[in-house]
């Protein structure tokens, strides 16, 4: 069966168990409405082993079509078997544009593809788009350090293929009676032929328990916390809200606190239902990486900062001071934070 080359592709990256990670399920929303724009489906790519839950999420997510590719050398990630893989899926199906999450695998993917293909990359897009006028995908991209937000358009060159932050966009509601059409293809790769092999697994312990993307509430410092002592009174606020400590570049750059912990344009793009910011003056490049979360409290002592132009709600003080009042009031269940 051929597809017509509207479709838009969304890819949806596994785990080793073959669940779904969020990204891709992430990126059916913007998939549903580019899609339609386009006057065509939105068709979402497994590959891996034993792919049944990613299968069965990208379908109650709400995907049109599922294209899945399956074989003991997709058990695990290597460049060379997926480059392969995915891009003979390209060029049997002629996709117009592709969605995939920047994630270390996504960033390592995508340019491979773009490469082979001889097309554009928009890579670490905050926002999409649909540019009506040229009738392609607008992709939005920090730029100049961060300093400046780029719009980028690929008008000569298909696929149109970009990197996407994870939790940039919310999952779409999802619907568990909803029915994809299901396409099998049979691609293999010789085990033997992937250059690449997984000799020790170190796992950074800091880096597995902090969640700053699926975090529901996040109290981040910044400069303001003046060193790594400062970050004591962050993580009690945290700890009284059930929240995780998140951190600007600056205090990860100072050495105050590790990069698991970072939002930002080079740290981690998050949606919380709660964001506090304690002394984070506001930089474009922290801004970009945490406006969409649901309700923003900022703590300051500069009335003028930034900050405060996308806060909620604004508090000017001295963050030493006003924390601990926040914890008493939660603590006497004066103050709760279901904003």
């Amino acid at each position: 069966m051929e597809m017509n080359s509207s479709n838009l592709w969304v890819f949806i990256e596994t785990n080793e168990k073959g669940q779904a990670h969020n990204v891709g399920l992430e990126l059916l929303n913007p998939g549903h409405s580019l899609s339609r724009a386009q006057g065509d489906e939105v068709v979402a790519i497994v590959i891996g082993q034993h792919t049944e839950a990613a299968v069965a999420s990208a379908e109650a997510y709400g995907s049109d079509r599922i294209i899945i590719v399956e074989g003991e050398e997709y058990a695990r990630y290597s460049t060379d078997a997926f480059a392969y893989a995915f891009h003979a899926l390209i060029t049997k199906y002629a996709p117009t544009s592709i969605l995939i999450g920047a994630t270390d695998l996504g960033r390592d993917l995508a340019p491979r593809l773009a490469c082979r293909l001889k097309t554009g990359l928009t890579a670490d897009c905050t926002e999409l788009d649909f540019d009506e006028e040229s009738g392609n995908i607008a992709w939005t991209r920090p730029a100049f350090g961060g300093n400046l937000m780029a719009r980028i358009l690929c008008p000569n060159h298909r696929p149109q293929i970009g990197t996407v932050r994870p939790a940039v966009f919310k999952k779409p509601e999802q619907d568990t009676s909803h029915k994809a059409e299901i396409v099998r293809e049979e691609i293999h790769f010789s085990i033997e032929n992937i250059r690449t092999k997984l000799i020790e697994e170190i796992l950074d312990a800091d880096n597995e328990t902090i969640d700053l993307e699926g975090a529901e509430i996040i109290v981040s410092g910044g400069r303001g916390v003046g060193g790594p002592d400062g970050f004591k009174v962050i993580q009690q606020l945290a700890d009284a809200l059930g929240g995780t400590v998140g951190a600007s570049r600056v205090a990860v750059d100072s050495g105050w606190i590790s990069s698991a912990h970072q939002v930002g344009q080079t740290g981690k793009t998050v949606r919380p239902r709660i964001y506090i910011a304690c002394g984070i003056s506001g930089a474009i490049q922290h801004l970009a990486a945490m406006s969409s979360s649901d309700t923003i409290i900022a703590i300051n002592t500069d009335p003028e900062a930034p900050i405060f132009k996308i806060a909620d709600y604004g508090i000017v003080g001295d963050l030493f001071k006003v924390i601990p009042e926040f914890i008493a009031l939660i603590d006497e269940q004066i103050l709760t934070m279901a904003v």
